[in-house]
């Protein structure tokens, strides 16, 4: 986790250098008002049980949580934002990195998120990444969960300054995100673990989730 943090801290420096003000002000403001509507305190955590789902794979095939916990003792799903997410890439890349020793335990480990399977499929291939990048359609599995939120509309024109056309990555007129989740759920769907900030540029303990597998 210290090198995902360093990685993470030294991409903060650079943003804050080259955004304007009132992008990163604007932003800020998003995780104020999301921090305000107890996401956190409201969605699926440590002790609950998760849904089974089924999603699909960048190459079309539906890949569900039952046949996932048929060869495995325990499930890891990772919920990020999309390809456009340096912190999502930041994230994925290191739990890809760390990937021996969560497979080691018998745990697979599976990410999702609501963009389109041709972006998770570019990801995959920009960042090595060797795991499941599974699509939630519409942000359908992320609002089963609570974790998901819709950009406000003060905030949207800045995204889109950025090229950031959530309509384009996601398929939808929604602007619908997954908050940064991380669930460990066993063969009984019990959740034995769970990381949840509306701070998208927090992101989970890596050292600490493979403590807990």
């Amino acid at each position: 986790m210290a090198n995902l943090q360093k990685k993470i801290d030294k991409l903060n420096r650079e943003i804050s250098s080259q955004l304007p003000k009132e992008t990163l002000s604007a932003f800020a403001d998003s995780i104020t008002d999301l921090k305000k509507e107890g996401i956190e305190g409201n969605c699926i955590s440590k002790g609950m049980k998760i849904p089974r789902f089924a999603l699909k794979s960048t190459n079309g095939t539906f890949v569900s949580s039952d046949d996932l916990l048929a060869n495995y003792d325990k499930v890891i799903i990772v919920f990020f934002r999309g390809i456009w997410c340096p912190y999502c890439n930041l994230e994925l890349k290191a739990l890809q990195d760390s990937l021996s020793k969560v497979e080691k335990s018998n745990v697979k480990l599976v990410a999702v998120s609501p963009q389109k399977a041709e972006y998770s499929s570019s990801m995959k291939e920009k960042n090595a990444i060797t795991f499941e990048l599974l699509v939630d359609e519409n942000n359908t599995f992320a609002k089963q969960l609570g974790i998901s939120f819709y950009l406000q509309e003060f905030v949207v024109p800045h995204y889109q300054q950025l090229g950031i056309d959530l309509k384009e990555f996601n398929g939808n007129d929604e602007n619908g995100l997954p908050i940064p989740a991380v669930y460990v759920f066993d063969k009984d769907y019990n959740v034995t673990y769970s990381f949840t900030d509306v701070n998208y540029m927090n992101r989970v303990n890596i050292d600490e989730l493979i403590m807990n597998l």
